[in-house]
């Protein structure tokens, strides 16, 4: 089974909707291999902007900063419901295209077997809880780099990426696939290329689309007449030819 999810490394809900999906594969008993997309929830953000995060997100909606960090306790109490730790006081603005970026390089030496297989996935989680629990700035290269490398990443490979423009295009594909696919927002996961879940579901509900997904990969069932053999050497008929 394959499972590709559209989010973004400074997405609350991506966080508590990755803890999600993996609780409902471990409950269905499933194993997946899970390919992680670019999103970002605002590609205009910089590293750089002095603003704390409540007055941001308030300033973002038209809400105030009060209802940021109404906002932000109760995504904070959501997380804490699945094992996971936030910080959000201490959450660092952050342009998250060069995070993207370095998921598309981990992604592309797994395939080709410099990396493990599932370095993208570890890679994910720890740029999660860098910028969730860890207060970390995933917006700077120097902390790019050593998340990287902390996961298994080449630091050169990962340099040579952050000092270029690579797989910016890359970035900009994905997001543009997943408004193709009609997400309006993220997480959105995507199983087998034929069923979508949109947003941070229960569990029950990624259960059961794992379960259709399984339903709709078993084998076909032969059914036969009575005596009937389905091997041998059998000529073309009116109802089909062998294959």
């Amino acid at each position: 089974m394959r499972i590709d999810v559209w989010s973004d490394v400074v997405c609350p809900w991506c966080y508590i909707g990755k803890r999600r999906l993996e609780e409902a594969l471990a409950d269905s008993g499933d194993s997946a291999e899970i390919v992680w997309h670019s999103f970002q929830l605002d590609p205009s953000s910089t590293n750089d902007d002095p603003r704390d995060l409540p007055t941001r997100l308030g300033e973002k909606y038209g809400r105030g900063r009060e209802w940021g960090l109404q906002a932000n306790a109760h995504v904070t109490e959501v997380a804490a419901e699945v094992g996971l730790e936030y910080h959000l006081d201490q959450a660092k603005a952050v342009n998250t295209v060069d995070a993207h970026r370095i998921l598309h390089l981990a992604r592309d030496l797994a395939d080709a077997g410099e990396v493990p297989t599932d370095t993208q996935g570890r890679l994910k989680e720890r740029l999660l809880k860098a910028y969730f629990t860890d207060g970390l700035p995933v917006g700077d290269h120097a902390t790019l780099t050593d998340l990287a490398t902390e996961v298994g990443l080449p630091a050169e490979r990962v340099r040579e990426v952050l000092a270029s423009t690579t797989y910016t295009d890359d970035v900009a594909a994905d997001q543009a696939q997943a408004l193709a696919y009609g997400a309006n927002g993220v997480p959105f996961f995507v199983i087998d290329e034929k069923y979508g879940v949109s947003g941070a579901q229960p569990v029950d509900v990624f259960k059961e689309a794992l379960r259709r997904a399984n339903a709709d990969r078993k084998p076909v069932t032969l059914i036969t007449a009575p005596g009937a053999t389905t091997d041998g050497d059998v000529e073309c008929g009116p109802d089909g030819c062998p294959i």
